[in-house]
Formats: structure tokens, C-alpha cells, sequence
């Protein structure tokens, strides 16, 4: 268990923003009202994880799935928890009101206040050799406290005891409020970091005797760590872990450099099987003792990590990442000690049916593999939509594999290759996608560039030629007009002759097609005919007094001085227009006189006035008419209506 560093805490201030605690894998996800992080601890005891808030001065309890259980509020701007060695009791850190608050880790419930007789302090906490130990004071003056909990200040003494730093051996002991570790595998035992300053003096000290004894110290030249942000006790070893990769040994009271980690973190924890969890940028890595190689990585973001702690039994690790609001998640990090294998599958982009080809991949691990590893291998595929086991295979010593196999159906194929772990390693899989060729079919439909009257039912025919198995094909109409959409008219299975038929009611140009989703062995095909469609369009005439013959030709008889009134009925579009098209007799032939464009009403109708001649013995002829494109839309064929004909008389 490690606390937050000062350096972190003041790079973590959020404002108002709050903890959504969510778990990774599959535990569900909850939400809890933080602000700023103030220590983060597991208890084996209850199986709780408990996270400290600083500015809300609450700390909030979890599952170890991450779903938050209860929280208790009031305690101050808490900076660091602990966990007692028999897990009854959460220790927190308060530094605004200088106490230890002592919380029952089962109900929550404030058990005991502290009180330090410091204004610096307490900072960081941990709890080993039956007390709690706290780190308090100033830069240049910083010192180590202890409360012990078996004392009952009601008898006169008080549990509370300050300045307990071995000075004897270190001379000018620790400047500032130190970071504390501790090994539950060691009890007892507690390091001891510098922190606020770029020096990086260190201590171990035996605490099991109730006074601290100095094991070993460092006076901070910095030629070991050049300034402390993070400090771990490791596992079964004389070592500490400092700033998440440095390793530094301890023996006959000093400290000497021992290795690091291979990438360089900034703040790691120790779980009491010795693996260590390692912050890294935007990565969680764990390794195992003394390795060389990560065991796995997560990716957690990169909003940086403030925390991270062990499960007491390593089987997960907690880590209170950022995001992208300035608020913090509760990660869950389940399987750390299983190694992520890296699987590759590579198939051919493109096949034919009915054809060998051959897949090949590879398996590798840093972390080493069993021998003779076996792959499950499952196509899916047209004919085997949820999947088809094929025979397994055997990885080669080098991690390579191959299978061959002859693919039955066209379409796209995938083959997934998957390795179902160990228990060292995770189980992993991957795919790869081939392009297998099937065979082209015939598709046809009729009436292509037929025009039709307003409102005809149109009968459209699609033939489907030679297929596998499937005989469907759908029909589609899709009207000319954005208010209009495409719709599905008919899905069927073709006649014995290959033939589908509907009817479609042409009340615009419509673009019909036909579709054939394809098979195992077919490909997919689709065919579109255009059918037009002309408007509904009638003129009416008034105003005249009679009609009457002239030759072969009925006409609308009117006096000289009277106005014709022409009314156009068309169907209705957003915006149409009629054109009036009106010609003149003379010497045996018709000339055009005007032409001339009127918007409809929403009813369809508009009438014109055409005004009086003013003189005798004139024939005239008016028509309406819908022209695509120039009616104000393209949804409808052109289309005229037939002649009226007009005689004006003394």
C-alpha cells in the first residue's frame, strides 16, 4: 500500500468534479462524489477498497468489483488511509483539522479522532508493528508520529507520540512530511521517503518494537534518486522500489543502486506476491520479481493515474485514473499476473470458391509459452453464419502456425483464430477477412424509360437467372422527391419461371429496382429501371355565351369585350406552375401569341384572366401545361393538356 506524494496531490485538483467509479471487465459501475484524491486502500478483511476525498473530506467504500457500497462524510481534507493489520479499521489522514480519524471498516462508522498537536500535518500514513505511523512537519523540519490504538486516553496516557525519526546514524534526519510504505509479508518493517524537496534522502526503519530503529538510511545526494515522488517496500527483499523503477538495495545500514525496471514509471506499488503494478504515462505494467519483461499492459487513458494499490491477494489491481473532465475512475485491473500473447492471422485478401488456400500467423509472449500450443480455429461464412469449429492447430516451436482450408461458400469469409491461455498467459484472439469469389446471376426488369398517364398501376416484372439456394429478390419503388422516400414494395421468392411481380402506382417518375441479395454461391446483384409518370392535368373555360361549331371544331363563343377566364386544374407539388400556352388563327395557320408561367394554389387550381380583344372574327386556342424542370420541379414527366378553343363575336 502506498500513499499519494505531494507533488501528485498538487497536480490532481479538480475543482468540483466527481469519482465515477467503474470496473474493468465485468463488474458494473457506480458513482460516487469525490473531488481530489486523498488515498486509496484495499482491506483483504471486508474485500472493500477504500478512496479518500480530499475536498469533500469523505471517504468512500467499494466492492472490489468497483461498485460503490457507502461512503461517510465530515472527516475533514483527508491525504492518506491505511488499513489496520486485522482489517477492522480504515485510519485517515486528516491534515486541515490534524487528527488521525479512526473508521469502522465493516459500517463506516467514526470510531476515534486523533488529535496531533502539530499545524503541519498529519500527510502520509501507514500502519505496521500494531500502530499508526504518520509523517507530519515542514520543509527542513519533517518528522514521523505514531498513535498507538490499544491505548485509551481516558487512562492518562496518550496514545499520540511525535517526533519518533531516528536521529542517531542520520544526523539531520528527514526534511519535510516523508512518504511511508509498508510489507504486510514483513511486518514491522516501514521505509520512509523525503519528500518537497530534489534531494532524496530515505530511511528503513524496524518499528516492531513500538520505537523505531534505524536499518538503513540515505542522506540525499543525489547520486541514487535525484528527488523521492514514490517509495515501495519490495516483496522478500532488502530493496525499495522509488519513483515506480528505480531499485535500490539495503544492507549494513546504507543503500546502493540494485537495477531498474525496463521502462521508466512514476509511481508503482508492490503486492505481496512481489509482482509490481508500474504508472507509466498513460500504461499500467506489471512484472514479476527481479524480471526483465512486463507481464501485461493496460491502457488506461491519458489523463494520468493519481493511485494505484493492490488487491491483497493480487488478484486485481485498483487504480484511480483520470479523464478527459477532470474527474477520476476507479479501474478495476483484473488477471495482472496473465501474460496478453500477441496473435497474428494473415489470409489471403482474395480466393476462389471451391479452392484450397492456406492461413498462417503466429504466437508470441514475453513471457514464455508452453510447448505444443494449440489454436481453435472457427470460420464463418455464408452457409455458417454463427460460426464453424475446423480442425485446431499446432503452434510451431518458432510461435508460427498454418492451416489450409477450402472455403464452400462465396462472400466474405473470416477465420478467428483464438488461444484459450493458461495460467500464465490470457486467452487471445484475432481474424482476418478473405474475399472468396462466387458466381454472377442474371437480374433483369422491365418497363425501363416507359412513360405512363397520372396514376397508372404499372406492372414491373424482375427475372432472376441460375442461383444456389436462394430465389428471393425485393422490389423497391422510389418516388421522385425528397418528400417521397424509397420503399420497400415486395420481398418474394421467384416463380418457377424466375419471375416477381408487382404494381406500382405511377403518380411520379419513379425509380424502381429490383435486388438479389446473393448466396453462398451467387453474388448480389441489383437492377433499376426508370418508368415515368405524367401530371393529372384538365382547363376549364368561362365566361362564354355559347359553344358551337366552327367546321369540324367545337369552340367557346365569346363577344369581343368579353375576358375568357381559364382555370387549370394540376396535381399539387410544393411550388408547381402551370404554363398557359396560347396561339392565334391567321391565314390558315396557328402562330403562338404568349406563354406564360402561374403558380398553382395548394388545391392544384389556378385561373387566369385573359382579357377581352375588343374586336370580332378572332379564333384562339389555349392549353396548360406541366414542362419537367421549368414547373418549379422534376418529379412528373412533361405533359400538355389538350386545345381549348376560343371565337370572339360582334
Amino acid at each position: 500500500m502506498r500513499s499519494i506524494s505531494t507533488a501528485t496531490a498538487l497536480a490532481v485538483l479538480f475543482g468540483s468534479a466527481a469519482l465515477s467509479v467503474v470496473a474493468t471487465g465485468t463488474a458494473s459501475a457506480a458513482t460516487a462524489n469525490i473531488t481530489s484524491p486523498g488515498g486509496l486502500v484495499a482491506d483483504e478483511a471486508v474485500k472493500r477498497v477504500f478512496v479518500g476525498d480530499t475536498s469533500a473530506g469523505t471517504v468512500t467504500a467499494t466492492d472490489y468489483s468497483g461498485n460503490v457500497l457507502a461512503s461517510v462524510g465530515g472527516i475533514g481534507s483527508v491525504t492518506g488511509l491505511t488499513v489496520s493489520e486485522d482489517g477492522a479499521t480504515v485510519y485517515a489522514a486528516v491534515q486541515n483539522t490534524h487528527e488521525i480519524v479512526a473508521i469502522d471498516a465493516a459500517t463506516l462508522d467514526v470510531k476515534t479522532r486523533y488529535a496531533i498537536p502539530t499545524d503541519t500535518g498529519p500527510r502520509h500514513i501507514a500502519f505496521s508493528g500494531g500502530k499508526v505511523w504518520f509523517t507530519y512537519g515542514d520543509q527542513w523540519d519533517g518528522d514521523l508520529g505514531s498513535v498507538d490504538p490499544t491505548v485509551d486516553p481516558a487512562g492518562g496516557t496518550d496514545p499520540v507520540t511525535m517526533a519518533q525519526f531516528p536521529t542517531e546514524g542520520t544526523s539531520i534526519g528527514i526534511w519535510g512530511q516523508a512518504l511511508l510504505d509498508t510489507d504486510p509479508l514483513r511486518p514491522g518493517v516501514l521505509a520512509i521517503g523525503e519528500t518537497g524537496i530534489s534531494t532524496d534522502s530515505m530511511a528503513v526503519v524496524d518499528v516492531s518494537s513500538g520505537t523505531p530503529a534505524l536499518t538503513a538510511w540515505y542522506d540525499g545526494d543525489y547520486t541514487l534518486n535525484n528527488g523521492i515522488g514514490d517509495i515501495d517496500l519490495v516483496a522478500g527483499a532488502d530493496r525499495v522500489l522509488v519513483n515506480g523503477h528505480l531499485l535500490d538495495a539495503y544492507a549494513d545500514g546504507k543503500f546502493s543502486q540494485s537495477g531498474t525496471l525496463p521502462a521508466t514509471g512514476q509511481q508503482a506499488d508492490v503486492a505481496r506476491s512481489g509482482q509490481i503494478a508500474q504508472v507509466d504515462g498513460n500504461k499500467i505494467t506489471t512484472y514479476r520479481p527481479s524480471a526483465t519483461k512486463a507481464i501485461r499492459t493496460y491502457t488506461v487513458g491519458s489523463y494520468g493515474t493519481a493511485d494505484l494499490t493492490w488487491a491483497p491477494d493480487s488478484s486485481r489491481i485498483f487504480a484511480l485514473v483520470g479523464t478527459s473532465n477532470g474527474k477520476y475512475s476507479l479501474k478495476v485491473l483484473t488477471d495482472p499476473d496473465k501474460n496478453v500473447p500477441t496473435l497474428t492471422v494473415n489470409a489471403p485478401s482474395s480466393a476462389t470458391r471451391a479452392k484450397k488456400l492456406t492461413v498462417t500467423g503466429k504466437l508470441s509472449s514475453t513471457v514464455a509459452l508452453p510447448a505444443g500450443v494449440k489454436l481453435q480455429v472457427t470460420r464463418t461464412d455464408l452457409e455458417s453464419p454463427k460460426g464453424k469449429a475446423l480442425p485446431a492447430v499446432t503452434v510451431q516451436s518458432n510461435g508460427t502456425y498454418s492451416f489450409a482450408d477450402t472455403p464452400p461458400a462465396g462472400g466474405t469469409v473470416t477465420y478467428k483464430v483464438t488461444y484459450a491461455g493458461d495460467a500464465g498467459h490470457a486467452a487471445v484472439s484475432a481474424s482476418d477477412k478473405v474475399s472468396v469469389s462466387r458466381a454472377a446471376t442474371g437480374l433483369s426488369l422491365n418497363n425501363n424509360g416507359k412513360l405512363y398517364s397520372y396514376g397508372a398501376d404499372v406492372k414491373f416484372t424482375a427475372h432472376l437467372g441460375k442461383t444456389y439456394k436462394n430465389r428471393t429478390v425485393s422490389i423497391y419503388a422510389d418516388p421522385f422527391g425528397a418528400d417521397k422516400p424509397k420503399k420497400l414494395v415486395k420481398t418474394g421468392k421467384v416463380n418457377s419461371s424466375g419471375n416477381l411481380t408487382v404494381t406500382v402506382d405511377m403518380t411520379r417518375d419513379t425509380a424502381v429496382s429490383a435486388v438479389f441479395a446473393g448466396d453462398a454461391r451467387y453474388a448480389s446483384k441489383t437492377v433499376k429501371v426508370n418508368a415515368y409518370a405524367k401530371v393529372k392535368i384538365s382547363t376549364a373555360i368561362t365566361k362564354h355565351y355559347k359553344t358551337a361549331k366552327i367546321g369540324s371544331t367545337s369552340y367557346y363563343w365569346f363577344h369581343k369585350n368579353s375576358a375568357p377566364i381559364v382555370t387549370t386544374t394540376m396535381t399539387y407539388y410544393p411550388n408547381r406552375e402551370e404554363r398557359l400556352d396560347l396561339q392565334v388563327y391567321y391565314e390558315g395557320h396557328w402562330y403562338d401569341s404568349d406563354s406564360e408561367y402561374f403558380g398553382l394554389g395548394t388545391n392544384g387550381k389556378v385561373a387566369v384572366n385573359l382579357g377581352a380583344p375588343g374586336q370580332s372574327g378572332i379564333k384562339a386556342r389555349i392549353r396548360a401545361a406541366y414542362i419537367n424542370g421549368s414547373s418549379g420541379d422534376s418529379v412528373n414527366s412533361t405533359t400538355y393538356s389538350g386545345w381549348k378553343y376560343l371565337y370572339f363575336s360582334n
